[in-house]
């Protein structure tokens, strides 16, 4: 990290970067410069910053963000540096975290971010820097699919597809705050998580046809994609709805639903100042927890990815940039 003299204010910082598409031996720790908010936008210490299989497919295919090189990133959970003009909500040294702009916001593996200000929300005293980077992106997604989507209530049947990982145990936990009765598929050796994170049903995918094994569903989270939207839509109840977090509908999917008038949506997971202060009222009041899979230092993002590329992730990988 190189320092101004003049002001002691660092001019550049670490960050994980990548010149060429492909494994995670392409991510190298590099020196950038550092960024600087503009108007509405605040600049943050990265402390901990979360990693999502978004960022691991990126890394091998470059999807939202084409070719190389860019920093990798969504989740981030820091200190408030610097702010730029206009903004109201936070000010140097306020503890917050949030999620950059998905997709285009990316660049929170890094010592510091700057994104809206409005992407992020303050981090409650109760919860640590490790939950708080771990929380923005999957809890977001999860409460975008089962609160402002579906608006699940109490009562509801929930079916939420790899229910142990990311995105899933989180919106497991968001589900039972609000009432729900929920359905988690899984292998069996994560039952026991399943239940202790509140879930009513745990059911084997391995061993039996969740399509034929679960009936009468007011919702269905699908994390998975592919043939797993077709197949839930059996799971529904008349008028049911399946929100997918996998934007990109099977082919027939439209037609199949509307054949047993059932409701289908495609989440593309935003940025969501209202949102993220309700993942923070959630955390805080003890209801929303995010399971710890590991953590890495900011160098070690390559073994961090190593360790998602092998797709069996119960919970969330943290990257530690202090």
């Amino acid at each position: 990290m190189t320092i101004d003299t003049t002001n002691q204010a660092p001019t550049t910082m670490r960050a994980i970067s990548q010149d060429v598409l492909g494994g995670p031996e392409v991510l190298q720790l590099v020196e950038r410069p550092r960024p600087v908010p503009g108007p509405s936008q605040v600049l943050v210490r990265v402390r901990a910053a979360g990693l999502n299989p978004t960022d691991w497919k990126h890394r091998a295919a470059g999807l939202f963000l084409g070719q190389p090189p860019f920093v990798l990133g969504w989740d981030v959970a820091g200190t408030v540096e610097a702010v730029g003009l206009g903004v109201t909500l936070f000010a140097p040294g306020d503890e917050v975290f949030g999620m950059l702009p998905y997709p285009h916001g990316a660049g929170s593996h890094a010592e510091y971010a700057v994104g809206p200000a409005r992407a992020f929300a303050r981090r409650p005293a109760s919860l640590d820097v490790v939950q708080a980077g771990a929380l923005p992106l999957a809890a977001l997604t999860a409460w975008q699919a089962l609160v402002d989507t579906a608006q699940v209530r109490a009562g509801d049947r929930v079916l939420v597809h790899a229910a142990a990982g990311g995105v899933g145990h989180l919106a497991v936990q968001i589900a039972k705050s609000r009432g729900a009765h929920v359905i988690g598929t899984a292998g069996a050796a994560k039952h026991d998580f399943l239940r202790r994170i509140g879930v009513d049903e745990p059911v084997d995918y391995r061993t039996v046809d969740f399509a034929e094994a679960v009936r009468d569903v007011d919702v269905v989270l699908d994390t998975v994609g592919g043939d797993y939207q077709l197949r839930s839509l059996r799971t529904l109840r008349r008028g049911g709805l399946l929100v997918s977090i996998l934007p990109f509908p099977v082919e027939g999917l439209v037609e199949e639903a509307a054949r047993l008038g059932v409701r289908t949506a495609m989440l593309l997971v935003e940025a969501d100042h209202a949102g993220m202060t309700a993942v923070a009222d959630l955390a805080e009041r003890g209801l929303l927890r995010a399971e710890i899979a590991g953590t890495f230092p900011l160098a070690g993002a390559a073994e961090a990815h190593g360790v998602g590329d092998g797709g069996r992730v119960a919970g969330k990988l943290v990257l530690l940039a202090d």
